[in-house]
């Protein structure tokens, strides 16, 4: 059999591609669909999960975007090669409507074998917290940024673009099985492996008004995302959080980040809390030992941790329906080599004490302070779900930069 394609038949190439794609498409959908299936128990709160099924859920998120990618890199190799070759003719040609519809569909599968997976990967690029690429090239992707924003709109546009692949699919295969069974032609046979016994296809002319209709639904499918809400931006609505008042305090925070970081499969996870109050007095630097006082309390609602945000809201880890606010009281003592805040961290009915070194830089009425300090999840029971690091470090490092004012 030759390798390539003539007039009448496809090639080995081409049959290798087609079928290749065949098995990595129905290998990704049922694995992203199970994958799907898990992940939403895991995050409802009345069905027991174990440590076991997050791992579980995992693997198979790692398997689907592994074949994805790997789809994406078949259907561009399959489109390049297309490109060089002769097309087969169709042998319905003479029925106009039909070779039409037929040409449209593959139109609409080459793209879908390219949009899915790329905005899958886009989706997993742009995500804090997910489950990795099994493959050693990195889980980024250039020019895309970590972003709720291009996270969402890309997760919710490789869903829409899955239907449509579903749809060209089923009417792809619908096609090829009314060639075989109905009309009892050789369209399935010459596409299959060996030699074939199609006949030469009627002569015919390749038009462009397929690729054009096929742009059409393309555009039609983006407009009717866009009246779902595809394009909307719902990664920062927090109607629930918890909104914290004003504090007096000596020292007026005028811009500051409190972030934290944990390890997820292996990979950290950043997250931001954009709701935090701090009461601050501050004496003397050159006070010998203690030199002034802290008070924290931060809204655990307006914390944003990738795609993993809903999971800590849970009644296992931060039980924020309960436990809505997080504090830190301390007292601020100078030491050798900078300051330390010492004190009770309360983290839902939880409380630890823990030193938080940082620097200081005081300009005048100006200070600039940062520091970091580590945390043990399961000291404070969140988590607790998660007694191993299989999934979950144990670790949570925290880190406060912070510009404050004084008080005039």
């Amino acid at each position: 059999m030759p390798s390539t394609n003539s007039f009448s038949a496809y090639g080995s190439v081409t049959k290798t591609f087609h079928w290749l794609t065949a098995l990595l498409i129905f290998t990704a959908l049922p694995l992203g669909w199970i994958a799907n299936d898990m992940a939403y128990a895991i995050r409802d709160p009345s069905v027991p999960t174990t440590e076991e099924d997050i791992a579980r859920a995992a693997q198979l998120f790692s398997l689907h975007k592994t074949v994805g990618v790997t789809v994406f890199f078949v259907a561009l190799a399959r489109i390049l090669w297309a490109m060089t070759q002769t097309k087969p003719g169709l042998l319905n040609a003479d029925n106009k409507p039909e070779a039409f519809a037929a040409e449209t569909v593959h139109w609409m599968l080459y793209a879908s074998l390219v949009l899915v997976p790329l905005t899958g990967w886009v989706h997993h690029a742009a995500a804090e917290g997910y489950a990795p690429i099994l493959w050693p090239f990195g889980q980024t992707l250039p020019f895309v940024p970590k972003s709720p924003y291009v996270a969402e709109v890309t997760a919710n546009l490789h869903w829409l673009f899955i239907w449509v692949l579903a749809g060209s699919l089923a009417l792809h295969i619908a096609g090829a099985l009314k060639h075989h069974v109905i009309d009892k032609d050789s369209t399935l046979r010459r596409m299959l492996p060996g030699r074939s016994d199609a006949p030469k296809p009627p002569a015919q002319q390749h038009s462009i008004a397929p690729a054009f209709t096929a742009l059409t639904v393309w555009g039609a499918v983006l407009v009717g995302g866009w009246s779902i809400g595809v394009f909307s931006d719902h990664s920062a609505a927090a109607s629930d959080t918890a909104q914290l008042t004003e504090v007096q305090s000596d020292w007026q925070v005028q811009n500051g980040n409190l972030a934290i970081t944990i390890t997820q499969l292996g990979s950290p996870v950043t997250g931001n809390f954009a709701d935090w109050t701090a009461a601050i007095t501050f004496e003397d630097p050159a006070a010998p030992e203690l030199a002034g006082s802290v008070d924290v309390t931060v809204s655990i609602t307006s914390l944003s941790l990738g795609t993993v945000t809903d999971q800590a809201m849970g009644a296992d880890f931060f039980d924020s329906a309960q436990f809505p606010t997080a504090q830190f009281k301390a007292d601020i003592y100078k030491t050798a080599t900078g300051y330390e805040a010492r004190g009770p961290l309360t983290i839902r009915d939880k409380s630890v004490d823990v030193v938080l070194p940082f620097t200081l830089n005081l300009q005048d009425n100006t200070a600039t302070m940062s520091g970091e300090l580590e945390l043990n999840r399961l000291d404070f029971d969140v988590g607790t779900s998660q007694p191993t690091e299989g999934s979950l470090g144990f670790d949570v490092l925290v880190s406060v930069n912070l510009t404050a004012q004084r008080g005039t």
